[in-house]
């Protein structure tokens, strides 16, 4: 029969052998390239996060480590694909804009846990509070936003903000969760008489702007055109007063020339300007100085050797006989 104390003896070195398993066992640890680690004492969480590789703990039950994954993770709002098919909750995706009108808006937030500890144990479903964060944040900002702007153009302005105001509500939650993007996949009107009429409004707005553009362009040509036919005819005009100008220095530099000469010889200058203008004047006449005794006499003709052809004869055959 055994005695006592083999059996104590048998007893103890089995539990030392189940301690030092214990030990052997849970004291140390790995972390791969794609997790992170938190260490939790007694269930209190230790500040940091391991490095990828092997590392050295207290044995269970002291320590204890829970393992995450540091990927981005993808959150679809109003939706679910699931073997290919993709199923929507409407329910979730109707909002109302600014201007109430309805509309269907689904989106993908893409997400990962940057605080193991607080994901952990500072909600019970961080994925849930992400969730409902996104659909408040999504709703705050369509119903800021005209339909117009959310169907058409305002579609990037819309993820901004979205961006800004969810990663603001992860930041007042702090359940260890950071925003790394969100993506509007669609945007669209409940039904198909809503968008058939949509569609015509867009397409007469569109043309509106086309004719806009084309009228602008036609006055932008017409006045690219009236400024050219007016920069010619004040360059005509400044042409036209330069030659006229000069001219006139002509005048008076001519003027200034017979007034030398009638200085010098007045009767005999001023007689000269009347013959010159009289020739001028009647370039075809005859001119005859009469004596005081009434005969006519040809005393000064002014004539050349090749004179002035004849002026056309009067179509109604009159002319001057003198």
């Amino acid at each position: 029969m055994m005695s006592l104390k083999r059996i104590y003896t048998t007893v103890f070195l089995v539990i030392l052998a189940a301690v030092i398993g214990s030990v052997a066992l849970t004291s140390w640890y790995t972390v791969d390239q794609s997790e992170q680690a938190v260490i939790m004492t007694f269930g209190k969480v230790e500040e940091g996060i391991s490095e990828p590789g092997l590392h050295f703990k207290m044995p269970w039950p002291i320590q204890t480590v829970e393992t995450m994954s540091k990927e981005t993770f993808s959150l679809q709002f109003g939706y679910e694909e699931k073997d290919g098919e993709i199923v929507e909750f409407t329910n979730d995706t109707k909002m109302i804009t600014g201007d109430e009108n309805i509309v269907l808006a689904d989106m993908v937030v893409m997400w990962k846990i940057s605080e193991p500890g607080k994901y952990l144990f500072n909600s019970d479903d961080p994925q849930a509070v992400l969730y409902n964060a996104t659909s408040a944040s999504l709703r705050s900002i369509i119903g800021s936003t005209q339909i117009d702007e959310a169907l058409t153009s305002g579609k990037a302005q819309i993820e901004v903000e979205v961006f800004d105001l969810l990663t603001s509500l992860m930041e007042t939650y702090d359940i260890g969760i950071s925003i790394t993007s969100v993506n509007l996949q669609d945007v669209e009107l409940p039904n198909e008489e809503v968008r058939k009429a949509f569609t015509d409004v867009t397409d007469a707005r569109e043309m509106e702007n086309t004719k806009n553009n084309e009228a602008k362009r036609y006055q932008n040509q017409r006045m690219n055109e009236a400024e050219g036919e007016k920069d010619a005819i004040i360059s005509k005009a400044e042409g036209e007063k330069a030659e006229r100008i000069e001219r006139a220095r002509g005048d008076v530099a001519k003027f200034n020339s017979l007034y030398k000469e009638y200085v010098n010889a007045p009767e005999l200058t001023r007689k000269r300007l009347i013959l010159e203008t009289m020739e001028e004047v009647l370039p075809y006449a005859e001119i005859y100085i009469m004596n005081d005794d009434g005969n006519t006499m040809k005393y000064f003709p002014l004539r050349t050797e090749n004179p002035a052809p004849k002026p056309p004869a009067n179509p109604e055959g009159s002319g001057n006989n003198e």
